[in-house]
């Protein structure tokens, strides 16, 4: 039977791209008004805090002296004095609790998403690393305390302080190394295995590559967490107002603990010391930031 496309009685088709209506666009409206308003709503304070730690800060770390001196020898009421010994405590714990968790949270994250599947060991190491992602940082100083100088009887350090950022730095490089080895198209692995490649090569030479900007990305945030950390720096190490080069023995100082121990001189000289230590430890993960993005950028897989 032949249909009559003259027929006034046929149903006509709809377009397909039709006017939107007007409620659904006073709805967006109101959508984009509460978005813009919670984003705004959000970064004041963000900007309030920079601008403070900079406006009291700046004039502080513009004299040399703050980057060449430390604090011994200094009256807690005199002006003057640097941060020297504190910067020179941040960065080594951070680094070395750097070198302890990279390779510990890349390895975990490539089992987790490689070999582990739905095994009862991935599971339970999946289970771990939650816990330890929600540990304050008094609970893991605690225990490296336990652990390292009751047990052991070892001497507070620089190093038992790396240890306890260890716990706290491994399980954010796993969670965001394991996201970014997730994303890596399945077609990658399936091409390499096609042309005979092992699987550890293959993930040796073409996911881990292609996954590295955000590798690097996670782990550069993991570090910003830890080196603003000041209860394993004051359980394991305490301060030091001089500068100590021995990460085995010996109290050592870094920029949060030196704020938090100027906090107790109620004097000009150490408010001016804090904020000069807090925009300090504000530049210095700047540039660690930076550093990671241009970094990244030039590890990133080329689309062009």
């Amino acid at each position: 039977m032949s249909t009559n496309l003259a027929d006034p009685q046929r149903l006509a088709t709809p377009p397909t791209f039709q006017s939107v209506s007007v409620s659904r666009r006073i709805k967006n409206g109101m959508a984009t008004a509460l978005v813009w308003g919670a984003f705004l709503i959000a970064i004041i304070p963000l900007v309030w805090v920079l601008y403070t730690v900079i406006q009291r800060g700046f004039p502080v770390i513009l004299d040399g002296d703050w980057w060449q001196k430390s604090m011994s020898g200094l009256l807690a009421r005199q002006q003057g004095g640097g941060a020297y010994h504190a910067i020179y405590g941040t960065l080594v714990q951070g680094l070395v609790c750097a070198v302890i968790s990279v390779p510990i949270g890349i390895m975990v994250a490539i089992y987790l998403v490689e070999y582990g599947g739905r095994s009862r060991l991935s599971k339970a190491t999946t289970f771990m690393v939650d816990i330890l992602t929600g540990v304050p940082s008094i609970v893991a100083a605690l225990f490296v305390y336990t652990v390292w100088i009751t047990t052991f009887g070892l001497s507070r350090s620089a190093l038992a302080v790396s240890l306890a950022l260890v716990l706290l730095m491994v399980p954010v490089i796993v969670r965001t190394t394991e996201e970014m080895l997730k994303i890596v198209p399945d077609e990658l692995r399936e091409a390499s295995y096609a042309l005979g490649i092992p699987k550890w090569k293959t993930i040796a030479k073409i996911v881990i590559p292609t996954a590295l900007s955000g590798i690097l990305t996670g782990i550069m945030l993991a570090l910003a967490r830890v080196m603003g950390e000041t209860a394993p720096v004051l359980v394991l190490a305490a301060y030091a107002p001089f500068i100590n080069y021995n990460l085995f023995d010996g109290p050592m100082a870094s920029l949060p603990l030196m704020m938090v121990n100027e906090r107790n001189n109620p004097t000009a000289a150490g408010f001016d010391r804090i904020w000069g230590a807090a925009i300090t430890l504000v530049v210095l993960i700047t540039l660690f930031n930076l550093l990671a993005t241009v970094i990244s950028r030039s590890l990133a897989p080329k689309t062009k």
